[in-house]
């Protein structure tokens, strides 16, 4: 009778966050609902002192740690520190979920490749930090959100999912944030879907294609 399969180990989480974690929320969620999500949230970090993220996880018993720039006398400085606290961790993938802060050269060298993000826009479209009133502006009729690994530039590395919101008619720069709510709920279920997936079943890139599926078959 053959052995069976060894269970893997659920993959190490470290999550980003600069606000109230609400993503951050979305996968303790996730995690505590299905013990087959295939992950675990081993720290969460933030770049300011008194977010509602690290106080979500200090609640769920997570351990946190604070990196802000201005403790740092260069950004490069900062980038190196944060690299260094989220790799005591061991994280097997990093979630920058509502993550302010633009990581450099040494976090990528660590952590290229395995750093998820989102931004609430169809990517390549409207990239940045007004990705919202950029989209309602532009008179689209569908925007949504994306999910995707980061790179070197502002909202430009590989897409992982993107999920779609009708723009209304309703829907006004002066109602932005109405929009943005509707694309954050979206937002939360597809962040919590593609990192389950990653963790579950690994992924490769290969160019600016994502692959989710166990790497090598």
């Amino acid at each position: 009778m053959p052995s069976p399969s060894p269970v893997a180990p659920p993959a190490r989480l470290v999550v980003l966050v600069s606000g109230s974690g609400t993503n951050l929320q979305a996968l303790l969620d996730a995690i505590g609902d299905d013990p087959g999500y295939g992950a675990e949230i081993v720290a969460v970090g933030a770049d300011r002192d008194g977010t509602g993220g690290v106080e979500r996880a200090e609640r769920a018993g997570i351990p946190t740690f604070v990196c802000k720039v201005k403790d740092h006398a260069t950004r490069g400085a900062w980038d190196e520190a944060l690299a260094a606290l989220v790799a005591e961790h061991r994280p097997d993938l990093v979630v920058s979920a509502g993550f302010m802060k633009i990581v450099g050269p040494a976090f990528l060298a660590a952590f290229g490749g395995r750093t998820v993000n989102t931004h609430p826009a169809l990517l390549p479209s409207f990239p940045g930090a007004h990705g919202v009133r950029d989209a309602l502006a532009y008179g689209v009729k569908v925007t949504g959100c994306t999910v995707h690994f980061v790179d070197d530039g502002v909202d430009t590395g590989p897409i992982i999912a993107q999920g779609v919101v009708e723009v209304t008619e309703e829907d006004t720069p002066e109602g932005e944030a109405a929009l943005h709510e509707r694309i954050k709920e979206v937002e939360r279920s597809l962040l919590v879907e593609a990192v389950g997936r990653i963790a579950r079943d690994g992924h490769r890139i290969e160019g600016r294609k994502v692959h989710l599926g166990h790497v090598g078959e």
